[in-house]
């Protein structure tokens, strides 16, 4: 029997919220249902931040509104403090992530606070959810390399890590932001962390900025790790990170572990359609490769011309 590999749909948060055009709430509906359609099982879908900053997630109340109710879908609202919390359980979030950093750089221009005091507003929602019935996740940006501080230290995000775990979240998601680690990197640090965090799930989460997202990505699920976040049509970034470009796509991933021998549960075809309209949407095509190509044998997907 082939082993399960779970994907996390980041693309209608993660990645609309990096992208210029800010689309419309029935757009992003539409996005979702279709992601849905193709089998995916746990979305990324709003962002509870300050609409100022982040304009493209204004509509965070009205799109978990409009969601549609399928069973087993999980829906996940991005919250980075306690404010943000508190609208997400307001608003019917019923799955939440919470995010620090690996440095101090990246946390104060990317959070407005240290890492320390995002480690203490993770200890502070943690138990708040948990009496709420809500599942809490937690992110660590910049966990392979940081675009201020250069190299970070891997006993630094192995410590961290060893923090947050204590907040018994579902998972410790390690988050290459700007796209900088390579296989190896990706191998040691997910068996260090493994060694510190006890029961609590490790997920990983690639940007394709070098090229290496979907090597990562396999190295990761080599590593044991079964979780792992995809942007459907490589859309996304980071906007607070310079030169961060695109996630990983969700159908290059798709097809590189459905070709390995993986499941993912996810129907490529109807993926690599939904990043095609979003191009639409988006008046440019999406940078995923296998939405251009198509999915292999020949005559699987239909190519564009």
């Amino acid at each position: 029997m082939a082993r399960a590999i779970e994907i996390v749909e980041v693309g209608p948060r993660d990645g609309l919220q990096s992208e210029p055009e800010v689309l419309s709430t029935a757009t992003k509906l539409e996005l979702i249902n279709r992601l849905v359609a193709s089998g995916l099982k746990r979305l990324e879908v709003a962002s509870f931040v300050n609409p100022k900053r982040v304009p493209q997630m204004a509509d965070a109340e009205a799109v978990l509104a409009g969601l549609p109710k399928v069973p087993g879908v999980q829906y996940v609202g991005l919250v980075l403090n306690r404010k943000g919390f508190d609208r997400a359980l307001a608003a019917g979030c019923t799955e939440v992530g919470l995010v620090t950093a690996a440095t101090n750089s990246f946390s104060e221009r990317n959070q407005g606070a240290t890492t320390e005091e995002l480690i203490r507003t993770i200890e502070e929602i943690a138990p708040l959810a948990r009496e709420a019935g809500v599942r809490m996740q937690v992110t660590l940006s910049t966990a392979f390399g940081c675009p201020f501080e250069g190299e970070v230290p891997a006993a630094r995000v192995v410590e961290i890590c060893r923090r947050l775990a204590k907040s018994n979240p579902l998972e410790i998601a390690l988050a290459d932001t700007i796209g900088v680690a390579v296989p190896s990197q990706v191998t040691a640090l997910v068996e260090q962390v493994r060694g510190v965090v006890g029961d609590v799930a490790i997920r990983c989460h690639f940007h394709n900025t070098r090229n290496t997202a979907v090597a990562n990505a396999y190295a990761a699920v080599l590593a044991g790790v079964s979780t792992l976040d995809a942007s459907v049509g490589g859309v996304g970034g980071c906007p607070f990170a310079p030169n961060a470009t695109g996630n990983v796509g969700t159908e290059d991933l798709v097809y590189m572990l459905s070709r390995a021998g993986y499941d993912t549960g996810i129907d490529l075809t109807q993926l690599i359609e939904t990043a095609r309209w979003l191009g639409e949407q988006r008046g440019k095509p999406v940078p995923s490769m296998v939405s251009k190509a198509g999915g292999f044998p020949a005559g699987t997907v239909r190519a564009s011309a």
